[in-house]
């Protein structure tokens, strides 16, 4: 009875005076509160965590900068907490979920997207699910997609992370029965104007199926892609 009275104090939410935490939100939705660290002090970023790691829940801080989790560590509250250099990621698991059944890919048309696919993987894998992450497969050589062609079509759900012109999502959801979430990255000279390019591009596909989430925006892909992906698999039970 104690421990039920202590988890449901602080729900739905608590209010630290410069944010409200919302503990609920792994109730409703079956993923804990998300810390986006940009605009926040360090300070605030670490009084959050740690109203988020007191409920036991993993916890996820997305891009974050080297010096944010340095001072994290130094509390000496975390010592599982991990930083996801790529991704700008601060991970902390202190719960193993059940991994999906299947595998989500996220496929990227370059190496230069791999910061955004990364922060897509790392989300991913923190609510459960099992990934693969394909690297360099863009349209200026398409032909080296092909040899994975067979697992792609096996998936539920697939993201697919793109810069410059943004056609991969298109060409991938010619060839794919399953659903595209298309990610635009801000990867291109000039008149690629920081993402819009291929945001525009991914709008516009002919290709049907092909959904897209805001420019950079790996975070959203994936969740939107787990969301999906655990509907998927509770009904195929």
């Amino acid at each position: 009875m104690d421990e039920a009275i202590e988890k449901l104090r602080h729900l739905p939410f608590e209010d630290l005076g410069f944010a409200c935490i919302d503990h609920h939100r792994q109730i409703r939705r079956g993923f804990p509160e998300v810390i986006y660290c940009p605009g926040k002090t360090t300070d605030h970023i670490i009084k959050i965590f740690e109203s988020l790691a007191s409920k036991g829940n993993n916890v996820l801080a997305t891009r974050a900068a080297p010096d944010v989790f340095d001072a994290l560590t130094s509390t000496g509250k975390f010592p599982g907490a991990r930083y996801e250099k790529m991704a700008r990621a601060i991970v902390l698991e202190q719960q193993e979920l059940p991994a999906s059944k299947t595998v989500l890919p996220i496929v990227t048309a370059g190496t230069a997207d791999l910061p955004v696919a990364s922060e897509a993987q790392v989300t991913a894998e923190i609510m459960g699910q099992r990934t693969e992450l394909i690297c360099d497969f863009g349209v200026a050589g398409l032909h080296r997609l092909f040899r994975h062609l067979p697992n792609l079509q096996s998936a539920n759900i697939v993201i697919v992370v793109a810069g410059m012109e943004g056609a991969l999502a298109s060409v991938m959801g010619g060839l794919l029965s399953c659903p595209i979430i298309a990610v635009p990255t801000s990867v291109g000279y000039g008149s690629s104007f920081e993402g819009l390019s291929a945001l525009l591009t991914m709008l516009n596909s002919c290709a049907s199926g092909v959904t897209a989430v805001n420019i950079d925006n790996g975070f959203s892909a994936a969740v939107t892609a787990t969301l999906i992906n655990k509907k998927i698999e509770a009904n195929s039970e």
